[in-house]
């Protein structure tokens, strides 16, 4: 193997672009190992994918997995869901932060460096991605106002929970009608006493056509969000009081249909814990 790796780009290119800190683009990844291979595709996500394939990479500054044991997987709604079939599908959820402007940038290297995994044989077979999708930040709300931690702190940030939330619209017209009564009224007003800290919220973007072929299009382009609850204590203990009937409330408005809502806690790296729980 050549040991050239152009080391004189290095500085060139750190000093031209966008490099501050705030999440303007997401990774949200939500992944089902093949049955009887929860325990090899744990290992090889925690010890190399994790790092290899996200991490090391260019502007790729946080990122948290957080899994879904079946008590879990069973509190998610609604039961007919166009984001995962069924419902209960999908117990691994990646999330990663990427610099607000670098979001193609990234996007040439993480292409590159999953062909070259591929080459190696380091990419783990026996998966299925449920819902995978690179995200635009559209807002962030918080319940403290500008106490507490940002939202670039939220995946270093020891939270006890996560609730994906997933809501289409009819069309891009009607999302952007959607994304203001989220961030105006609906979110203030549920986070107000809540245990969740903060809400991020996300549109996806297509992936680029020499994705891996593993890896679907991405649905939705136009119409969909990507909701991120950060909760202060798990969500179980929760649920009822404040997740329960979040279908309801969007779909009221008529903005929008809640395709799914689903909860994970946080999984302790480098560790198995969980993994038996899955099933």
């Amino acid at each position: 193997m050549s040991e050239d790796t152009r080391s004189e780009l290095y500085a060139e290119l750190a000093a031209v672009g966008p490099y501050g800190v705030r999440p303007g683009h997401a990774l949200i990844t939500m992944v089902e190992p093949h049955p009887g291979h929860e325990y090899a595709y744990n290992r090889w996500y925690e010890d190399d994918h994790y790092y290899a394939g996200a991490m090391a990479m260019p502007w790729m500054y946080a990122g948290r997995r957080w899994v879904a044991t079946r008590d879990l997987q069973l509190l998610r709604h609604p039961e007919k869901s166009a984001v995962a079939q069924p419902v209960t599908t999908g117990c691994y959820l990646s999330t990663y932060w990427i610099t607000a402007g670098r979001h193609a940038d990234h996007m040439r290297w993480t292409v590159g460096i999953n062909k070259r995994l591929n080459h190696d044989a380091r990419v783990y077979r026996d998966r299925t991605h449920v819902f995978t999708a690179f995200q635009d930040h559209r807002t962030t709300v918080y319940r403290d106002g500008a106490a507490g931690p940002r939202d670039f702190h939220a995946l270093d940030h020891p939270y006890a929970g996560l609730v994906l939330q997933v809501i289409d619209a009819e069309s891009a017209e009607q999302r952007a009608a959607l994304l203001d009564w989220l961030r105006t009224r609906h979110l203030p007003k549920r986070l107000a006493g809540s245990p969740t800290a903060l809400v991020t919220v996300f549109r996806p973007v297509p992936l680029p056509g020499d994705r891996m072929t593993y890896v679907r299009q991405v649905e939705g382009t136009d119409t969909r969000l990507t909701l991120l609850w950060f909760l202060e204590e798990d969500p179980r203990e929760c649920w009822e009081r404040h997740f329960a009937g979040q279908s309801a409330a969007v779909e009221e408005t008529g903005l929008g249909r809640v395709e799914l809502v689903a909860p994970f806690i946080p999984t302790v790296p480098g560790t198995d814990r969980y993994v038996d729980q899955l099933r």
